[in-house]
This record gives structure tokens, sequence and C-alpha cells, in this order.
């Protein structure tokens, strides 16, 4: 870059093949500045950019994120006559895939089409990547049919795409199917293949078929990374076998394998997740002895276990931990032990943390925000709660659902109805009510024995689009079964059933004991034994309770 400018100072003009030749190197590299520089020099020297220069500067702005950017620069490209190949195309409709705008992605393929561009197995790649991130397989396999009545061959990438939804969707049947579709048509997995299936296998539980995977990596010449021990680790701490975990850690290490915080992080999480908040302490000296540097999250996870087990000693060795490391708390950590001290109703301690947090440049965010703001209202002081709310918007920091859900749970809890109804009304205008925030209402028809009102609340949910769940219904059938209105129980639960909403044991329970109190011990025993038939977890109490009765 340096060298253009100097031979250009001699006049000297470097012609259009160096620029895009230098364009291109820069783009490479992760220089998109100097690149820009360049390209914007360029014209100023009487030189028009040609279509590759184009495409590697469109191509750097679609990973950079710089959609706008690189949209403009397409539309540059019509204005001055410059032909356009699919290359620019490709490179936006990856762009807008990876970051998930898949509207335009779609724009963008329909208008490549438009101008008889022909898509390649990177176009339908992009698109199929996207869509399976989205969750969205329908169309991921749609999109995977088209090309290949095209006649285009799907590559590793494709494929890893697709087996990435399906196991992101628990599809792991057909994941692995489409696994052994892909050895057979001789298109060779690659890593990130084998630890998307691993990760999904270890996801659900099954840990052996993950190693049996691993295995095969290593006899196809593959070398698992960290991504690839994560997974195994957090499948065997998911299954209660920690000290499996740690083992394999220990082992990875005196085989010289240097794991990375990721890999730390899911074995702590193993630990905390069983309450061993010593061991887990014990495993981060060893890590830092193996000089495995601990990250945020490491300590993010140390804490959340001990504010769970109110150890108020453990913690403060994890912050005097994190100082030593030269660690400061995020603002995830400090809404952590704010949102704890307010939920113990100890809001003096949670304001000293907040102005700590404040003192120490860390901007509070929405959650925290919220949880200072949630303490406020379940102890009454709305006003307070108001000022925090208030706060935020001078802030520009809008309040979510939840936010405003906490407001709601006060009015409600204090039994007015109508101020919580006009404020539900306004998060429906403003798209944050959700099945939470109608349940809120629910529950609070329902402590003041208004059931019809609480029916109506359900009908008004599926007017707006928005699905009631087994808690929505439970807490009706809740109310009902109490006052021994059981027809009009099961008259909830056959709506339920007939929306297709599984119920959970919670609601199995109410019905059962409903069932007792009112002396039908024949259609007692028919719920429980159709609980058991659907696989829904009993509860040892209540089915012990009805096989004495």
């Amino acid at each position: 870059f340096e060298l253009v400018n100097e031979v250009a100072r001699v006049g000297v003009v470097p012609n259009l093949v160096v620029y895009s030749g230098l364009i291109h190197s820069l783009c490479k590299e992760g220089k998109l500045g100097e690149a820009e520089l360049l390209f914007g020099c360029m014209e100023e020297r009487g030189l028009l950019p040609n279509e590759v220069t184009f495409w590697s500067m469109i191509d750097a702005f679609g990973k950079e994120g710089r959609l706008s950017d690189a949209l403009q620069l397409l539309a540059k490209m019509s204005e001055v006559g410059v032909k356009i190949t699919e290359y620019p195309y490709n490179s936006l409709i990856y762009g807008h895939c990876k970051s998930g705008k898949m509207d335009t992605a779609e724009c963008l393929f329909k208008e490549m089409i438009s101008k008889k561009l022909t898509p390649s197995v990177v176009t339908y790649t992009s698109l199929i990547s996207g869509y399976s991130r989205g969750g969205d397989l329908n169309r991921a396999f749609r999109l995977y049919h088209e090309m290949t009545g095209k006649g285009i061959v799907p590559n590793t990438y494709t494929y890893t795409a697709l087996i990435f939804g399906l196991c992101r969707g628990n599809r792991m049947d057909d994941a692995n199917n489409l696994f052994d579709e892909m050895v057979e048509k001789n298109v060779l997995p690659n890593e990130v293949t084998y630890n998307v299936l691993i990760d999904g296998y270890c996801k659900q539980g099954d840990t052996a078929r993950g190693f049996q995977l691993l295995d095969k990596m290593l006899e196809k010449g593959l070398v698992p990374d960290t991504y690839t021990y994560r997974s195994l680790i957090s499948g065997l701490c998911s299954t209660g076998r920690v000290s499996d975990a740690k083992h394999m850690v220990d082992g990875l290490h005196n085989e010289h394998f240097v794991l990375n915080e990721m890999c730390v992080s899911a074995l702590l999480g193993g630990y905390c997740k069983e309450g061993r908040i010593d061991d887990a302490m014990s495993v981060c000296g060893e890590m830092l002895e193996r000089h495995i540097k601990m990250d945020l999250v490491c300590y993010a996870i140390l804490v959340d276990t001990t504010l769970k087990h109110n150890d108020r000693d453990k913690l403060l060795q994890i912050l005097s931990d994190m100082n030593k490391n030269g660690l400061k708390p995020d603002n995830v950590i400090y809404t952590s032990i704010i949102d704890a001290y307010t939920k113990a109703g100890n809001l003096k301690k949670a304001l000293q943390l907040w102005d700590i947090m404040i003192s120490e440049g860390c901007e509070p965010n929405v959650a925290t925000y919220t949880a200072l703001l949630n303490g406020f209202c379940k102890l009454g002081y709305v006003s307070k709660a108001q000022s925090i709310h208030d706060k935020m918007l001078t802030v520009n920091i809008d309040p979510n659902q939840v936010t405003y859900g906490c407001f709601l749970s006060y009015f409600t809890s204090i039994g007015n109805m109508e101020t919580a109804v006009q404020l539900h009304k306004s998060m429906l205008k403003g798209s944050l009510a959700n099945t939470v925030t109608f349940n809120i209402l629910i529950n609070g028809f329902c402590k003041l024995s208004m059931v019809q009102e609480a029916s109506e609340v359900i009908l008004e949910m599926t007017q707006h689009g928005i699905k009631p769940d087994c808690i929505s219904y439970s807490t009706i059938m809740q109310e009902y079964c109490r006052g021994g209105h059981m027809q009009e129980a099961f008259r909830i639960w056959d709506s339920m059933l007939s929306r297709s909403i599984c119920p959970d044991a919670v609601a199995y329970n109410l019905l059962i004991s409903g069932c007792h109190l009112t002396g039908d011990l024949t259609k007692a025993t028919s719920l429980m034994e159709d609980m058991l038939r659907r696989g829904v977890k009993t509860d040892t109490k209540s089915y012990s309770s009805h096989l004495i009765t």
C-alpha cells in the first residue's frame, strides 16, 4: 500500500492489475481498512475497478458483516457497467445467510437467477446452511433436492450443514443416515462433520456413540480438536460421569494435548451441576498450573453455583482469584450476584454491588436492570421499580418481556387485575407479550377464583397467535380441582389434548389428586396408567399414595 503511494508520488500510476491484486491480497489478509483506502484511490487516479476488484471488496464486506456496504458496491457495479458474475452474488448470499437474514438472501438468489446467472454448490450450500442454523429444515432439504435435481453435486460443507440442522433438531437417526449416505457417495466427512455428529449424540446423552465416532475420526487420519473434546467432556458430565470426564482431561494433558477454556468450563459445569464446588475449585487450580487460562465463562459458572448454595466465603474467594488472574467481573457475573441479592431481599447489597459495577466501568445491560427492578417489585417498592424502568429508557436500553413481566407479577400478586390487564394490552401492542406473560395473567385471575376470565385469556392467546402451554391449562385445572369441579377440570384437560399439548407430571397429578378427593378412583387409575403409557415421569409420592388408596 505504501509502495503504491510512493510510486504515485513520482508520477508512475500503477495499472488496474496491480491495484486489483493488492486489494485482493489485503482483503484475504483481513486488512479491509487498507483495501478500502486503495479502492477509493483507484477512481481518484482515473482507474475503474473491474469485476475482480469489486468482488474482492464485496466478499470482504460480506465476511465482516458489512452487508449494506456490500450491497451498495453491487449496485455500483450496475451503475458503472461492470459485468456482474455469480461470484459477488455468492458472497452476498453467504454474508446474509451467516447473519441470519434469510429473506434478503432469498431475494438475492432469485435476482441472481433472473439475471441468467447459474447458482453453484457454493450458492446452495450457503442457503442450506442458513436455513439449517435457523431450524428451517424443510426449506433446507427442499434446496438440497433442488440442487441435486439440477445435477449439482453436494460437497462436504453441504452435507455438514444438513447434518448440523438434524442434530440441532434432535433427529440423530436422520443425521446418521445422511452421514452414511455422504460416505457412500464418496464425499469425505471432515473434522467439522464429525464434531457436529459427536456433539449431537453427546447432547442426547449417547456418549458411547460419540466415542465411536471419535475412534472413526482417528482411523481416517482426522485430528480431533478442542470442539471434539469439549462435546465429549460435556456429554460425560451431563450423564453423571464427571469423574470419567476428569480422567479424560488428565489423559489428554498427559498426551500433551492443549485444552482450552471451553473444555475447562464444560468440566466445571459438570462438577457444579452436582454441587461439588470444592472439586470444581480444585480443578481450577490444576488448570492454572497447566497454564490453561480460565476465562470469564469459567468463573461465571463457579459464581452461579456459589450463589445457588449461598456460599458467601467461596464467592469472595472466586472473586479474589479472578482479580489475581487479571480478570474483572463482566455484566453477566455482576448480574448473577445482583439477582441473587434481590431474590434474597437484600436490596442494600444489590445496590452496593450496582455502584461497584458502574465504578469499574462495567455497563449494566437489560438483564441487570431487570434483576434490580424485580427485587423492588417483589418487596412492593413499585415506584422505585418504575424509576429503574425510566432510567433504562434514558440510557437507550429497551425493557423486554421479562422486565414488564416483573410489573405484571407485582400487580397480579396484589390482586390489581385491572392494571395488570391494561399493562398487558400495552405489551401486546409492543409485541412484548408471550406465553409466560399470559400465564401470569391466568395465575392472577385464578388466585381470585376468576376462572372464567382465566379461560378467556387462553382464547385471547390463540387469537394473537401465541400458543398456550401445559402451565396455562394446569393453572386453570388446579383451580377447578380445588373446588371439586372435576367435570370442568376435565373439559380444560380435553381442550389441552385437542391442541396436541402434552401434559406433564404436574397436570396429571392435579387431576389424579382431584379424582381421589371426589372418590373417583377408577378415573384416577386410568389417568395413572395413561401417564405411564405416555412415558411421563411419575411423582413417587403421588404414585405411592394412589397405590395405598
